[in-house]
């Protein structure tokens, strides 16, 4: 429930409330005014499409919305709807986005700008039912762009900035908003909501549908058969895959355009790509995604005052990759230790992790890294954590380097 208006930091923002992750979200899918949504609830997304349902019934949002089946629907109707000219959401995490995955993996190929917020969930079995990031992850290659959020109101913020994202002449790309499910989606704290006005002049008029569209006095094939036998020749299939992933590439400066563009409207800046916590003389840093940094931030300024020289690297844009923002950042370490709160099942480590390791070999000078999983199945990550963290990657800069991954919550 909205608290009374309190006073604003910036003639962009139109009211202050108190609500949680989830509904943050739904705030910012009623400013995108968006023509079409489709829903089905799970845990821990539940309340969000409850919240845009009910929004959309009190009239904040006019759209029309679609109560599926199940989430296979979901995203087969919202095709339908942005090949049409409609600006699309949706929501979902874990299982539901396992059973979306057929169109899931169809959207970027189709160059369809959906946004869908996913609140991230571990991955079963064992069953879970909590926060973790193995469902988004798992998905990393499916031509989606993900972007993490850290706090409420960056989930806010940034589920606007994704539809300006999204539907850039030169991406034309799906967009996940990554938000930590548990710390995120039910984690309250103030937030400012943006005026409408500010939001509709940030977005632009919508424009979805000016590189294909669906009408009936103009019959079109839409994912015709490309490839192998009897097809256009696989050269075609080779111009898809190519133009998505420079589409990819084009999303990384529209991603710091945007954050830029919203800095200046609503007077919150947030590092697009990669942020440099207490970086510029550190021996060593923790690498960080998602709702986790807080807390780890709170040990690197402790660490710190104990007179270690230790900073943070946090990635928000996840894909595409930001590799030169990255190398960058590693390039002012000696070391660093990577925490994950998701498995990466091949290499026996997490999934960022291997990530930072091919930036490692860009880098070109020799880093030491090491592997943290934790926060599994909604775990707490402590600053006490983060404390073993800094004090186990500190160890690299003496050369005791540790192949296996630190498990953090193991002995909890």
């Amino acid at each position: 429930m909205a608290t009374p208006a309190l006073k604003l930091k910036h003639p962009g923002c139109a009211q202050s409330i108190v609500c949680d992750g989830n509904e943050a979200a739904a705030w910012a899918v009623a400013l995108a005014r968006p023509d079409v949504v489709a829903v089905y609830p799970i845990t821990p997304q539940s309340s969000l499409v409850e919240y845009v349902s009910q929004f959309i019934a009190d009239g904040k949002i006019e759209a029309e919305l679609m109560n599926v089946e199940g989430e296979h629907s979901v995203l087969s109707a919202l095709h339908g709807a942005a090949l049409a000219g409609g600006r699309t959401y949706t929501a979902t995490c874990g299982p539901g986005l396992a059973f979306m995955f057929e169109p899931y993996w169809r959207t970027p190929g189709m160059r369809l700008p959906i946004v869908a917020s996913l609140v991230t969930r571990d991955g079963i079995t064992p069953q879970c039912v909590w926060g973790g990031q193995q469902d988004a992850m798992t998905m990393k290659e499916t031509g989606w762009i993900q972007i993490y959020c850290e706090t409420v109101q960056e989930v806010l913020d940034t589920t606007v900035m994704a539809y300006r994202i999204a539907e850039h002449h030169d991406v034309m790309l799906p967009v996940n908003i990554c938000h930590d499910g548990n710390y995120l989606s039910y984690g309250v704290t103030q937030v400012e909501v943006p005026e409408q006005s500010a939001v509709d002049d940030y977005l632009g008029e919508k424009n979805i549908n000016w590189h294909v569209a669906l009408d009936p006095l103009r019959p079109m094939a839409v994912d015709p058969l490309t490839g192998g036998a009897g097809g256009p020749g696989p050269a075609k299939f080779v111009a898809y895959r190519k133009g998505l992933c420079q589409g990819m590439q084009n999303a990384l400066g529209v991603i710091e355009q945007a954050h830029a563009d919203w800095a200046e409207i609503f007077g919150r800046d947030y590092a697009p790509l990669v942020e440099e916590y207490r970086l510029d003389d550190a021996d060593y840093a923790l690498v960080t995604i998602g709702s986790m940094t807080g807390a780890a931030k709170d040990a690197v300024d402790s660490a710190r005052e104990r007179g270690q020289k230790v900073g943070l690297i946090k990635i928000k844009t996840f894909r595409p990759f930001p590799v030169a923002a990255m190398t960058r950042a590693l390039k002012k370490v000696r070391a660093v230790g990577v925490v994950d709160r998701s498995v990466h099942y091949g290499w026996d480590c997490g999934p960022l992790y291997q990530e930072v390791l091919s930036c490692l070999y860009r880098a070109g000078q020799p880093i030491a890294a090491g592997s943290f999983i934790g926060g599994l199945a909604g775990a707490d990550l402590t600053e006490g954590h983060f404390a073993r963290a800094i004090e186990r990657t500190a160890q690299l800069l003496a050369g005791d380097e540790f192949d296996s991954p630190v498990w953090l919550n193991e002995h909890d």
